[in-house]
């Protein structure tokens, strides 16, 4: 049954369309499955939300998301720049001070009383970029020198993205995981207000491994009136799991579709039905029960 505008055909079941309706369903869709078919679920889910007229923010691993339609492309390699300083865009009005300096907090581990002191002189100009604050006489650039490397270095540097309507962010020549959860949290948080968006993750379960792309998720699952989440992985992990939000299920190995079923609570017997090449399992629940629609859904 369709809700409401915004609802994405899946399959069709017994003569009848069954689709995913955030409104409805929930405003976060978790995808699982192996190999390609994530991405290419990534890929069904944004084609049709930029159809209804929606912008699209994609975080893509693999690398292989298309470029078309895309605003701004910001590609990520190690030891090359990518204009993403926290700190240098609250300067510019893309983030608030505020949460520049708590990004760094999370990337290096500062306390509450040295990122009051990072947000205190970031709006008395005397820090400007990340660079700046790691090279200053105080306590706060000690605690960031810990940590801090060439690579971080090179990352900060260069001209800030343009941050259009339409975003793509490609991690798929960075090899650092650190630099990826980075990128994840940082961009994340400037685009954490918009509405009529759909943000894309593939793969969720690798950018929400560190401490800094973890932070990220709950910036983009807050549930948003016209904004829809979609968490594509190919890993079973219960960070990507427990989330609150329905669950598509396409092929995977035996025992992923069962810890998939059992963590959705989908009961013992004919409803853990097995899903196979070019099939799907959408896994949903309401106040009174938990629902599951299967289908045929090639990609």
């Amino acid at each position: 049954m369709k809700y409401s505008r915004i609802a994405v055909r899946l399959f069709e079941r017994e003569g009848e369309d069954v689709f995913y309706d955030p409104v409805y369903h929930g405003r976060t869709l978790k995808v699982f499955g192996m190999d390609e078919w994530p991405g290419k679920a990534l890929e069904y889910f944004a084609g049709k939300y930029r159809e209804m007229g929606y912008e699209t923010v994609i975080f893509d691993t693999a690398g292989t998301f298309p470029e078309e339609g895309f605003d701004t492309v910001i590609k990520v390699e190690d030891g090359k720049g990518t204009g993403l300083d926290p700190i240098a865009l609250a300067s510019a009005g893309l983030l608030d001070g505020y949460t520049a300096a708590t990004i760094v907090q999370t990337v290096y581990g500062l306390d509450r009383t040295l990122t009051e002191r990072l947000y205190a002189d970031f709006l008395a100009g005397k820090v400007k970029s990340v660079p700046e604050a790691a090279k200053s006489r105080t306590k706060y650039a000690e605690v960031i020198g810990e940590s801090y490397t060439p690579l971080d270095e090179a990352f900060y540097s260069g001209k800030a993205p343009g941050f259009g309507g339409n975003v793509l962010v490609n991690l798929g020549e960075t090899y650092s995981i650190t630099l990826a959860g980075m990128t994840f949290l940082i961009v994340a948080a400037v685009v954490r207000k918009r509405r009529n968006t759909m943000i894309g993750v593939s793969d969720a379960a690798v950018l929400a491994y560190t401490t800094a792309g973890s932070a990220a998720i709950p910036l983009i699952t807050r549930p948003l009136r016209s904004r829809v989440t979609v968490l594509a992985t190919q890993y079973a992990v219960e960070s990507i799991m427990n989330l609150v939000g329905p669950s598509l299920l396409l092929y995977h190995d035996p025992d992923t579709q069962s810890v998939i079923y059992e963590t959705n609570g989908v009961p013992p017997g004919p409803m853990r039905k097995h899903v196979h090449k070019g099939q799907a399992a959408f896994i949903y629940r309401t106040p009174e029960t938990i629902d599951v629609e299967w289908g045929e859904m090639p990609l």
